[in-house]
């Protein structure tokens, strides 16, 4: 054995491939590519963007001040190549609490999301039925399977209780189908999964999310966020009456700094970048073996019905030639 290992190689270092370090680009600080308010959809801003707060605070903020050159450089070139086509993005999170965890971890990744430059809508579970076989056209279901058939990716943002996601959350991948007719609201999709926790780290609820998105045929991310202790993680909320004490606290209900923190902007950033690469293969991922053979065998189907309606319909008008006693007035039977 080498005794040039290092530490002993417990991590197999000397198997690793080179890597480059990518140097940031001081001509990004404070750069984004978030989509101006006078070009946004007003409807959609109100309902969907609630993440949203003073341009004062945006521009000024801890987001605005992260380190994401890279990230903005390849949003940056993909706008430019696409014509403006943004990134579109899912988030949802899994609680009805007034000062919900989940919802303000699920905002703070939304403005991450949004000053790399995606459309970013995120989805209220308020009012949405409990997984029936009835309620299928219920407006909060349709909105739901809606949101997903029009994202290129997901965030989903859980609590965990007694020990795994909770059923607010469930409840809404159960409405989300596998399939509707040809379309597959998920399949395909990207996705970012974290939790929030009450006591100590646990990765219960992520692995869970984890399980589910590969059911529902989305490609998770390797990396994932898990926010112990919730209630210390976040700043106090801040009424925004008094101005200058809300832009001082960023708005209010902010994640706190820390290796939390800086975790949560790795996850998003990742799933901007994977999502980015695998978009213009979006047709190529959903495409598969079975089904490609499961088309087929529908195809010969629908043919051999046809030739079976083709050959009863020459077969009676036969049957009515002969049965006819005249035809055009001529007496075909010879009577």
């Amino acid at each position: 054995m080498s005794n040039n290992r290092v530490h002993g190689d417990l991590n197999n270092t000397e198997v690793m491939r080179e890597t480059n370090s990518l140097v940031p680009d001081p001509a990004y600080d404070g750069k984004t590519l978030a989509i101006p308010e006078a070009e946004d959809d007003a409807e959609i801003r109100a309902k969907y963007r609630p993440f949203l707060t003073s341009h004062e605070v945006t521009n000024s903020d801890w987001i605005a001040k992260s380190e994401l050159s890279t990230a903005l450089k390849l949003s940056e070139a993909d706008m430019e190549k696409t014509g403006g086509d943004r990134l579109k993005i899912l988030v949802l999170y899994g609680s009805l609490r007034d000062r919900s965890y989940s919802r303000l971890l699920a905002f703070e990744c939304s403005r991450i999301l949004w000053r790399l430059g995606a459309d970013v809508r995120v989805y209220d579970p308020s009012g949405l039925p409990v997984k029936d076989d009835v309620q299928h056209q219920h407006p909060k279901v349709q909105e739901l399977r809606e949101l997903s058939k029009w994202s290129d990716g997901h965030v989903w943002v859980s609590p965990e209780q007694h020990g795994n996601l909770t059923a607010v959350f469930k409840n809404q991948i159960d409405w989300v189908p596998l399939s509707t007719g040809s379309v597959r609201p998920t399949q395909g999709r990207t996705l970012a999964i974290a939790q929030v926790s009450g006591g100590s780290q646990s990765f219960n609820t992520v692995n869970s999310l984890r399980i589910l998105g590969r059911w529902m045929r989305m490609f998770a991310i390797p990396n994932q966020s898990s926010v112990p202790m919730a209630y210390t993680q976040f700043t106090d909320a801040q009424n925004s009456a008094d101005r200058d004490a809300f832009v001082q606290a960023e708005g209010g209900s902010r994640l706190k700094p820390s290796g939390n923190r800086d975790r949560v902007v790795d996850v998003m950033e990742e799933l901007f970048k994977y999502t980015l690469v695998m978009r213009q293969h979006f047709d190529l991922f959903g495409d598969r073996h079975s089904e490609r053979k499961e088309r087929e065998m529908k195809r010969l189907r629908e043919i051999e019905v046809t030739k079976k309606e083709e050959k009863a319909g020459i077969e009676g008008n036969a049957t009515s030639m002969i049965t006819a006693i005249t035809v055009n007035g001529i007496d075909v039977k010879g009577a």
